[in-house]
């Protein structure tokens, strides 16, 4: 089992930038994600990169805004987010999984969230 230490969420204002970090000890995976879950909305993908060869993977609510990005030596995946819109408000979960998939359910290992605001 792999545990995931998210870290780096916040307030901000609408148009800044956040950079989420998530920390995996354990066991290693295929892939590593980044989903996020406003109150009372399901969990919705963001996210992934191929640990292996670093492709990235982008829900198209953030392409062009959001980078995903892992340093292999520290075991850490980093969300970086610029141009923050309030409707990005959401706790923001790191997830490990071996499929190649984006669902929820195609992550085993998660980690217990990071809240990011964004304010108008």
């Amino acid at each position: 089992q792999v545990q995931l230490v998210e870290s780096g969420g916040g307030l901000v204002q609408a148009g800044g930038s956040l950079r989420l970090s998530c920390a995996a000890s354990g066991r290693t995976f295929s892939y590593m994600g980044w989903f996020r879950q406003a109150p009372g909305k399901e969990r919705l993908f963001v996210a992934a990169i191929n640990w292996s060869t670093g492709s990235a993977y982008y829900a198209d609510s953030v392409k062009g805004r959001f980078t995903i990005s892992r340093d292999n030596a520290k075991n850490t995946v980093y969300l970086q987010m610029n141009s923050l819109k309030p409707e990005d408000t959401a706790v923001y979960y790191c997830a490990a999984g071996s499929r190649g998939f984006w669902r929820p359910s195609d992550f085993g290992s998660w980690g217990q969230g990071t809240q990011v605001t964004v304010s108008s």
